[in-house]
């Protein structure tokens, strides 16, 4: 299964995030301090069957990755979502 981890803005300096399958919600969370924080906190939460995720932020997707690099590299993959979202936010 590949499910799709969207993370957003929650309050100044918070973020919020959800996992959902084929637009069905599953879980999430708000109030985190970082992307980091909710790529980490989103990856404990998953199903054994989960292969792999879609990485949002900001409504933009910077990528789909096998969990156990997510797992891995949570800094990386958050960092390139941030790059990815604010490249784009520049080009609009």
């Amino acid at each position: 299964m590949i499910v799709r981890i969207e993370i957003d803005d929650y309050d100044a300096g918070t973020y919020e995030y959800r996992v959902t399958d084929h637009g069905e919600a599953l879980f999430g969370d708000a109030g985190l301090p970082s992307v980091v924080e909710s790529i980490v906190s989103a990856v404990e939460g998953l199903a054994p069957s989960v292969m792999a995720v879609e990485i949002w932020y900001r409504s933009i997707v910077s990528g789909t990755y096998p969990l156990s690099v997510v797992a891995m590299s949570p800094h990386q993959i958050a960092e390139h979502a941030v790059n990815t979202t604010t490249a784009i936010e520049e080009v609009m």
